[in-house]
């Protein structure tokens, strides 16, 4: 790995165009490994920029890693970083879910990193502060030493000797009430789950199931679930994704995830020399970035979100749809497959 220091100290501002260190060009270099190597957040107000999956963010505060209704996970990952008002929402929601029966709140999994963009690995999206992992198992009586949130396996939902079905030894219905409370926030844009989870969902809720539509269908997601909220009001360089479509979800859209074509592997053309993809570089993230990571870091005791340090605000209305966000994230481009195919045995 290049040594990240060398680079951020000759960053130049935004559209400063290509940069060189010792010969070589900064530009080449993987942008996982620059934004991977920042330990605290840039000393400016904060701001997302660019789109959940393709930016960064300025200013970014941490969740601390312990508070009387959650815990930060896996700290050596160094990614407890967000925008204050997901950090205040996660605050609020961790009270809310102990409240429910949780056991005593909350883990809380990856956020962002420092300076949010891309990640070394386990992600395509987190990049702009506005995404959170929480995990389905509870946050026990006893708090969880760092190694203890290191070494603790997840838990999936998931019955794994059959396709895309709920373990009910498992889910319970303080689980649905969790899940269905993250989509409640009006800040909430989507909660992501598991198929199987988002049919339980469908198949048991009695509750308003207006919010059903907010919990959207997604590969993985058995061990955990996935917050994420609306670009904040005011940060224009924030991209929203397209609205989530009308309705609860519970329809041919979700009928496509119990079919064979999500699950199938890509075809390959036999005639087609391989290309090895071409990693992510600083040029192809917003021209912001640049200026995020060159920025100086705001010191670590200033650095964790504290009481009064900021307040939640309404999100601003979100903007028309984005063309660019992944068609099955947005839930808007699936195929007609009929009614909801019953669960079959997993291959």
């Amino acid at each position: 790995m290049h040594s990240t220091t060398r680079f951020m100290t000759r960053l130049l501002a935004a559209g400063a165009g290509l940069l060189l260190v010792a010969g070589q060009a900064v530009a080449e270099t993987p942008a996982k490994e620059l934004f991977g190597g920042a330990k605290l957040p840039s000393r400016t107000e904060p701001a997302p920029h660019g789109s959940y999956a393709k930016g960064c963010i300025a200013g970014a505060v941490a969740i601390p890693t312990d508070g009387p209704t959650w815990q930060a996970m896996r700290l050596s990952r160094n990614r407890r970083w967000g925008h204050p008002q997901m950090i205040t929402l996660l605050e609020r929601f961790s009270r809310d879910a102990a409240s429910l029966g949780w056991g005593t709140g909350i883990l809380v999994g990856d956020i962002s990193q420092p300076r949010g963009g891309p990640m070394l690995f386990g992600h395509a999206s987190h990049q702009i502060g506005l995404d959170a992992d929480i995990w389905f198992t509870p946050k026990p009586p006893q708090p969880l030493s760092p190694q203890q949130r290191e070494d603790l396996p997840f838990t999936s939902m998931l019955d794994k000797s059959k396709f895309l079905t709920v373990d009910s030894r498992r889910w319970t219905d303080t689980h649905a009430r969790v899940v269905m409370q993250a989509a409640s926030y009006p800040q909430v844009e989507r909660v992501f789950v598991n198929p199987a989870i988002k049919r339980k969902l469908c198949d048991t809720w009695r509750g308003d199931r207006s919010l059903l539509g907010k919990v959207r269908p997604v590969y993985g997601h058995d061990e955990h679930f996935h917050i994420r909220i609306h670009c904040p009001t005011g940060a224009a360089g924030c991209k929203p994704q397209a609205r989530v479509p009308s309705g609860d979800g519970c329809d041919k859209s979700l009928a496509w995830w119990f079919t064979d074509e999500p699950w199938a592997k890509p075809k390959k053309d036999p005639n087609k020399k391989p290309v090895k993809p071409r990693p992510v570089i600083l040029s192809d993230l917003p021209k912001a970035c640049a200026a995020v990571l060159a920025a100086p870091a705001r010191p670590a005791e200033e650095a964790v979100l504290g009481s009064g340090m900021a307040a939640y605000s309404a999100p601003m209305a979100v903007a028309a749809p984005v063309q660019d966000i992944e068609a099955i994230i947005n839930g808007t481009v699936l195929p007609d497959h009929g009614p909801m195919p019953q669960p079959r045995p997993f291959p």
